[in-house]
C-alpha cells in the first residue's frame, strides 16, 4: 500500500494567552487531529472561525503563526516527520514541497515588486528552476489560470490588476515551484461571487492538471464541495466528522455538520410597501474629489418604513459609494437624498442632530469599528449620552436593555472588544446603532466576515429587531443568499448604475438582464458537480455567440 503524501497523527497545537489583569495561561487550539492526504487529492477543512483550520494548514509547513506552538503529534510529508527535522530541511520544505495561498493576495504581495519577480522567487531560491525556466513556467500558469495577457501580466505591479486576478497570480506563485502540496487558505472568501467562480474554476483546473495534493480551507461548505475529494469538519480544534464529499454534503451524521449543511434556513416573506417612502434617492450622480469620472450615475431607489432594501453587485459597482452619499460623507454632484419627507443637506457637517440620529450605520469589520480601549458599556453608552443626555443609572439600565435586545445579556458591559467573538462584536455594533433609536440603519456587508452559522444568527437578530423597532435597513452585500433571506426589495448595481430594481419577487424572477443572470448563476450551490455544470453552460453560451 502506498504511503500518503501527508500523514497527520495526534496533532496538538497550543498557545499562551495573557488576559488583562490575570496570569498568563496555556490553552489548546487543536486537540489531537488525525488525517491522511494522498497525492493528487484535495481535502477540505471546514468549520467556524477558531476551529483550527488555518492553524492545521500552517502546521503542514511546520509553522505556528502568532505565537502558536506545535506541542504534540506528528506531521509526515513525503515519508518524514517534519516536526522533528532540522531548520535546513524546513526551509527546503516551505516554498518547495509545500506552498501556501492566503485569503488576501493584496496583503501578501509586495506592492513595490513586479508580479513576475514574486511569482518566480520561491522556485528560483529553492533551486527548482533557473530564472528563465521559472518565468516560462509562470507564463504557462498565468495562461492556465485564465489571466489576461499571460505573456505580459507579470510585468505589472500588484495594484495594477484586479483582486480576482491577483488571487490567481498567488495561485500561480504557489504552483510555480512544482510543490507536492498546496494549502489554500480561504482563497475566494474575499471575492465577489462572479470573480469567485472564475478563481474557483481556475484553481480546480490547475489542481487537476498538475496533480498536486491540496488542503482547501474555508467556512463555505458550498465552495469546498466543488473542489474536494474528502472533507473534515472541525469545531473548537477537534474533528467533528470526516468523510467523502458526497457523504458530508448529502448524508451528514453529526448535528454540527447538519447545521452547516442547512445554514441560511431563513424564510423572510417580502412585505408590500404601504406608506410613503422613508428614503428616496433621486437622480444621484457622484464622483470622488480629484477624479474625472462618475462613480454613481443617475441612481434612483426608495425604501419604505420597516422594510429592507438590498443593494447588490460586485466590488466597484458603487454600493458603498451610495451609502457614503446617503450618509453625507460624499456630497453628490447631481440629485438629492430625501429622508422622512425632507431633503437632507448634501454634506455631513451641515446635517442636524436629528438627521444624524435617525440614520445610523453598521460596518463590515466590527474590529475596526470599535475602540479597543473602550468597554462594551462605554461603546453602547456613547450615543445614549450624545443624543439623549442619558447618564448614571438611567444610562446603565438602557445599556442593559440593549444588550438583552441583541441577546448578549448580563456580564458584557465591562468587557473589551478583544474579549468578544466576531459575532458578539457585530451584535455590539448593532446595539450601538439601535441606541440612537434610528429610523434607518445602513448595513454595509455586516455578515461577509462572519462564519455561516454566526452570520445566520446575526440575520435572524436583525429581522427580529426590525419587527420590534420598526426600523428600515439598507443592506449592502454581494451575498445573494443573504439577499434572498432578508430583502423586501432589491437594487442590482453595475458600474455605478442600477441595472435592475424592484420587489424581491420580481427582481429574482426571469427574464433577467445579462448581468443579473451572471450574478445569480454564480452563487455556489450545495451540490456536487455544480461548478462543472456552470462552466459547461457558460462554455456553450460562449460557443453559441
Amino acid at each position: 500500500m502506498t504511503e500518503p503524501l501527508l500523514k497527520v497523527r495526534g496533532l496538538k497545537i497550543g498557545a499562551t494567552v495573557y488576559p488583562p489583569g490575570e496570569r498568563p495561561r496555556d490553552i489548546d487550539i487543536v486537540h489531537g487531529v488525525d488525517f491522511d492526504l494522498e497525492a493528487g487529492k484535495v481535502l477540505g477543512l471546514i468549520g467556524e472561525s477558531g476551529a483550527g483550520k488555518s492553524t492545521i494548514g500552517l502546521a503542514t509547513m511546520a509553522y505556528g503563526r502568532g505565537g502558536v506552538e506545535l506541542t504534540g503529534g506528528e506531521v509526515w510529508v513525503n515519508g518524514r516527520d517534519i516536526l522533528k527535522t532540522g531548520v535546513g530541511d524546513v526551509r527546503r520544505l516551505r516554498g518547495g514541497e509545500v506552498t501556501y495561498v492566503s485569503q488576501s493576495a493584496a496583503a501578501s504581495f509586495n506592492p513595490a515588486k513586479k508580479i513576475m519577480e514574486q511569482v518566480t522567487e520561491a522556485a528560483v531560491r529553492q533551486g527548482k528552476f533557473s530564472r528563465k525556466e521559472a518565468e516560462s513556467r509562470a507564463r504557462a500558469l498565468f495562461a492556465k489560470l485564465g489571466l489576461p495577457d499571460p505573456d505580459n501580466i507579470g510585468s505589472r505591479y500588484p495594484h495594477q490588476v484586479s483582486g480576482g486576478q491577483l488571487q490567481r497570480c498567488m495561485t500561480a506563485l504557489a504552483l510555480c515551484p512544482e510543490p507536492d502540496l498546496v494549502v489554500f487558505d480561504e482563497p475566494t472568501t474575499a471575492l465577489d461571487v462572479t470573480t469567485q467562480i472564475d478563481v474557483l474554476a481556475a484553481i480546480k483546473e490547475a489542481i487537476a492538471d498538475t496533480g498536486v495534493a491540496a488542503l482547501y480551507i474555508t467556512h463555505d461548505l458550498a465552495v469546498v464541495a466543488q473542489v474536494s475529494d474528502h472533507i473534515m469538519v472541525l469545531q473548537q480544534g477537534k474533528m467533528v466528522e470526516y468523510g467523502t464529499t458526497d457523504q458530508i454534503i448529502n448524508n451528514p451524521q453529526e448535528e454540527y455538520t447538519q447545521a452547516l449543511v442547512s445554514v441560511r434556513s431563513i424564510r423572510h416573506e417580502e412585505k408590500k410597501p404601504t406608506d410613503n417612502p422613508l428614503l428616496r434617492v433621486e437622480n444621484v450622480t457622484a464622483r470622488y474629489r480629484g477624479t474625472d469620472f462618475d462613480v454613481l450615475k443617475d441612481v434612483n431607489v426608495e425604501l419604505h418604513p420597516g422594510q429592507t432594501l438590498a443593494i447588490v453587485g460586485e466590488s466597484g459597482s458603487g454600493k458603498s459609494t451610495l451609502a457614503r452619499v446617503i450618509t453625507g460623507l460624499l456630497p453628490p454632484s447631481e440629485g438629492q437624498i430625501v429622508f422622512d419627507g425632507r431633503a437632507l443637506s448634501p454634506a455631513l457637517k451641515q446635517r442636524s442632530y436629528e438627521d444624524l440620529r435617525e440614520l445610523q450605520m453598521i460596518y463590515q469589520m466590527a474590529d475596526t469599528a470599535m475602540n479597543p480601549r473602550q468597554t462594551v458599556g462605554t461603546i453602547i453608552g456613547r450615543p445614549l449620552e450624545f443624543y439623549f443626555n442619558l447618564k448614571g443609572r438611567a444610562k446603565q439600565e438602557r445599556i442593559q436593555e440593549l444588550l438583552d435586545e441583541i441577546e448578549l445579556g448580563d456580564g458584557f458591559q465591562d468587557r473589551y472588544p478583544a474579549e468578544l467573538s466576531g459575532g458578539q462584536k457585530q451584535r455590539v455594533c448593532i446595539a450601538r446603532a439601535l441606541a440612537a433609536k434610528p429610523k434607518l440603519i445602513i448595513c454595509d456587508e455586516v455578515t461577509s466576515a462572519l462564519d455561516p452559522l454566526v452570520a445566520d444568527g446575526i440575520l435572524k437578530l436583525l429581522l427580529k429587531l426590525q419587527k420590534i423597532e420598526d426600523v428600515s435597513y439598507l443592506f449592502i452585500t454581494h451575498d445573494l443568499a443573504t439577499v434572498k433571506a432578508i430583502a423586501d426589495s432589491i437594487a442590482v448595481m453595475y458600474q455605478g448604475k442600477v441595472v435592475r430594481y424592484g420587489p424581491k419577487s420580481e427582481v429574482l424572477a426571469p427574464p433577467f438582464d445579462a448581468y443579473t443572470d451572471l450574478l445569480l448563476s454564480s452563487v455556489p450551490e450545495m451540490k456536487l458537480g455544480w461548478l462543472e455544470e456552470v462552466i459547461e453552460s457558460r462554455r456553450m453560451e460562449s460557443a453559441g455567440n
